[in-house]
């Protein structure tokens, strides 16, 4: 089994590719070879041959769905693959609209619909939260400046000023919700979601859905420390049972199929869990549930190969998870292969 893996941009930003080529070698009934499909020849994934056996550079999506194709379509015959894991939120909507398409050349991939998809919405944040016992914070939709400033005394400030499907920003005052509405429309365009500010605990889920409505396994997550960049550093195992049920939930309700994390914020003392954000794809932190068992990357490719898939009921809660940097020292006629030919 041949299998393509993309996000592996380990650097300060990291993506999710290098946690789940890992977790795909721990499986060793799989006898998986990790093909490494990246965008730039400095991604430090492509460098690390005991997890990549081979890596491409794919062309952006956004250079044409033609292109795209053609290249993993190069992989297949010239390498071979059998799957891909999307990992970037950029490739999730080529691979969707095409994923009969590359099945019928042979590449499987396992992934939520289009219309699963559009879930990830945040202005889609309130009918999800009600169908899976969720709480949403009070949001509105705006597109002009007097929606702006109606929002803001609406809901009061501080508030958080959202681009539907991405960016984020804490406003404390008027001009800094106007400052961070125009950075996202010249970036996004429109609309922009205002949502009041909730508290409590960050904590995540990242689980798997079999299409069916069957969970594929799932873990809890409180944050500890994280990166400017909103990275998680270190974070511990939990077993909030609301939120564990909340996710089995959105993977009922909605059919899920594939991968998922669900953002939370969770008030202990209320004992209110708050839906913040929806991510279609597994986050950067997923090797953490293969550490404590629950490896969910490779039941994916389980069930979609055919295979029995592994019944991850349980985990331990406590276990800590902390990310490190490390030093790599390779030869130089890597790099030059991979930036003439595109390969190595």
């Amino acid at each position: 089994m041949i299998v393509g893996v993309s996000g592996i941009n380990a650097f300060d930003n990291p993506g999710p590719g290098v946690g789940v080529a890992k977790s795909i070698k721990e499986d060793r009934e799989l006898n998986a070879k990790v093909v490494g499909l990246s965008y730039d020849a400095m991604e430090p994934g492509i460098y690390m041959d005991w997890i990549i056996d081979k890596s491409y550079i794919l062309p952006y999506p956004s250079s044409g769905h033609e292109a795209f194709l053609e290249r993993l379509y190069y992989i297949k015959n010239s390498y071979g693959l059998d799957f891909v894991f999307p990992n970037l939120d950029a490739e999730l909507p080529l691979f969707m609209k095409y994923q009969q398409e590359l099945e019928s050349a042979g590449i499987k991939t396992f992934l939520p619909s289009l219309e699963q998809f559009k879930l990830r919405g945040k202005d889609r944040l309130e009918e999800v939260a009600s169908k899976i016992g969720f709480e949403s914070p009070k949001s509105q939709v705006v597109t002009s400046y007097e929606e702006l400033h109606k929002a803001v005394e609406r809901l009061g400030l501080p508030v958080m000023v959202k681009g539907v499907f991405y960016k984020a920003y804490k406003a404390n005052s008027l001009p800094e919700a106007v400052s961070y509405y125009n950075k996202i429309v010249a970036e996004w365009g429109y609309p922009v979601i205002l949502q009041s500010v909730v508290y409590g605990e960050e904590m995540n889920v990242v689980g798997a859905g079999d299409g069916e409505g069957n969970s594929l396994g799932m873990v809890g997550i409180k944050k500890l420390w994280i990166t400017e960049l909103g990275k998680i550093w270190t974070g511990v195992t939990v077993r909030n049972e609301k939120m564990l049920s909340g996710a089995e939930s959105f993977i009922r309700e909605f059919g899920w199929r594939g991968p998922f994390e669900l953002e939370c914020i969770v008030d202990t003392k209320e004992d209110k869990v708050y839906l913040i954000e929806i991510n279609p794809r597994f986050p950067a932190w997923s090797y953490f549930s293969t550490g404590v068992g629950v490896n969910i990357a490779a039941n994916i490719l389980r069930k979609a190969f055919g295979m029995s898939t592994k019944d991850f009921n349980d985990y331990e809660a406590g276990k800590l998870y902390i990310r490190f940097t490390d030093d790599l020292i390779t030869d130089m006629s890597k790099f030059q292969k991979i930036l003439v030919r595109g390969e190595d």
